[in-house]
C-alpha cells in the first residue's frame, strides 16, 4: 500500500470512527430528552403538591395555575428544541428544491390535500407546530400550504378523534375529521392568493439550516448537527419570552371550567351560542384530548354539539398563548387575515354540527 492510500485509508476510518460517535451521542441526547419528557409531569406533581415541595392543593385555582406553568413551560420547550433540531437535521440533509418540488410541483390541490393530511397525521398542538411551520417556509414550500399544515396540526389530535368515536359513535368524529380537512384546504387556497412571504419575520428565511441546505455538496453528519444546533439556539433565543408570556396567560385562567357561563348563555335556543363559544374559548389554551371530556360533560347538559366544536376547536386552535408564538414568526397583518380566516371556518362548523347533529 502506498503512502497516499495509507493516509487515505486512516482518514476514512478516522471518519467513521467520528460518525459512529457522533451518532452515539445523539442516541444519548434522544434518550435523555425522551426521559425528561417523560418526567415532566410526575416531576411538577411532586414540587408544587407533594409535602416537600411548595405543597400547594392539587385542587386549587393556585395549585392548577402554578403547576400548569411550570408543566407547560417545559413541555413546550422541550417540544420546540427538539422539533427544530429534527426538522433542521432533514432540512439540512435535503435540498430546498427537493422538498419544494414534492409539494409545489405538485396540482393545487393536490399539494394542499397533502399538507393537510400530514398536519392529522402529526399531532401537535399549535405552538408545537411553529417550529416545522419555520422549516417549511425556510425550505420554500409555498405559504398557504403551510397555513394548511398549521390549521390542521393542532386541530386533527388522533387521541382527540378515538375520544370523540368512543363518546358519541363513528358519525361525530367523520363528520369533525371530514370538515377540518375541508376547512384547512380551502383556507390555505384562499389565503394562498395574498402576498403572504412579504408577511413572515425575515429570519425565518435565513436560518443557519437553511444556508447549509443551500451547499452544492451533500453536508456531513457533523455539519448536519451543527446546523441543528446553531438554529435550535437562534430561534428559542427569539421566541422563549413569548412562550413564557404565553403560557402565563394560560395559567392564569387555567382551572377556571366556565360550565355555568355556558348553561345560560350558549344553550341550544341560543342564535349566538357558537360565536360565544368560539370567543369564550379564546383565552384557554389546552389540546384536543385535555377538552372533550369538558365538551362531552356539557352536551350531557343539553348544549349543542356544534357550540361544543366551535369552543375546542378556538381553544386548540386559536388560544392567546399558541397567537402570541406565532406571531413572532409572521407579522401582525397575516396574524390578523390568518385568525379572522380560522375563526370564520369555526364558525361555520359549528353552525354544519348544530344544524345536522
Amino acid at each position: 500500500m502506498s503512502a497516499d492510500q495509507h493516509t487515505a485509508a486512516v482518514g476514512a476510518l478516522e471518519e467513521r470512527t467520528s460518525t459512529g460517535r457522533l451518532w452515539g451521542l445523539l442516541a444519548l441526547a434522544a434518550a435523555v430528552w425522551v426521559g425528561a419528557y417523560v418526567a415532566n409531569e410526575p416531576l411538577w406533581d411532586v414540587l408544587v403538591h407533594g409535602e416537600a415541595g411548595l405543597g400547594l392543593d392539587a385542587d386549587s385555582r393556585l395549585g392548577h395555575a402554578v403547576h400548569f406553568f411550570l408543566y407547560d413551560t417545559v413541555k413546550i420547550m422541550l417540544l420546540v428544541a427538539g422539533l427544530i433540531f429534527v426538522v433542521g437535521m432533514l432540512r439540512a440533509s435535503i435540498s430546498p428544491e427537493r422538498v419544494r418540488g414534492l409539494l409545489a410541483g405538485r396540482r393545487a390541490l393536490t399539494g394542499y390535500a397533502a399538507a393537510a393530511i400530514f398536519g392529522a397525521i402529526t399531532p401537535f398542538c399549535a405552538c408545537s407546530s411553529v417550529p416545522l411551520f419555520i422549516g417549511f417556509v425556510a425550505a420554500g414550500i409555498p405559504m398557504g400550504m403551510t397555513l394548511t399544515f398549521l390549521i390542521t396540526s393542532p386541530l386533527m389530535n388522533q387521541v382527540g378523534v378515538v375520544m370523540l368515536l368512543g363518546m358519541f359513535g363513528w358519525e361525530v368524529p367523520a363528520l369533525y375529521v371530514v370538515t377540518v380537512l375541508a376547512m384547512a384546504i380551502t383556507a390555505g387556497l384562499a389565503l394562498s392568493r395574498l402576498p403572504l412571504d412579504r408577511w413572515v419575520e425575515p429570519f425565518v428565511f435565513s436560518t443557519p439550516v437553511g444556508q447549509i441546505a443551500e451547499s452544492d455538496r451533500s453536508p456531513t453528519l457533523g455539519e448536519r448537527v451543527a446546523a441543528a444546533r446553531a438554529e435550535v439556539t437562534d430561534i428559542v433565543k427569539r421566541i422563549w419570552p413569548y412562550v413564557l408570556v404565553g403560557i402565563g396567560i394560560g395559567a392564569g385562567i387555567h382551572g377556571w371550567v366556565p360550565e355555568d357561563f355556558f348553561a345560560a348563555h350558549a344553550g341550544p335556543d341560543n342564535t349566538w351560542a357558537v360565536p360565544l363559544a368560539a370567543v369564550a374559548g379564546v383565552p384557554l389554551y389546552a389540546n384536543v384530548a385535555s377538552v372533550i371530556p369538558l365538551v362531552e360533560a356539557l352536551h350531557g347538559a343539553g348544549i349543542g354539539l356544534g357550540t361544543l366544536m366551535s369552543f375546542m376547536m378556538s381553544v386548540v386552535a386559536l388560544s392567546v398563548p399558541s397567537l402570541i408564538l406565532l406571531r413572532r414568526v409572521i407579522t401582525m397583518p397575516l396574524l390578523v387575515i390568518f385568525t379572522v380566516t380560522v375563526t370564520v371556518g369555526i364558525l361555520i362548523i359549528g353552525l354544519l354540527f348544530n344544524l345536522i347533529m
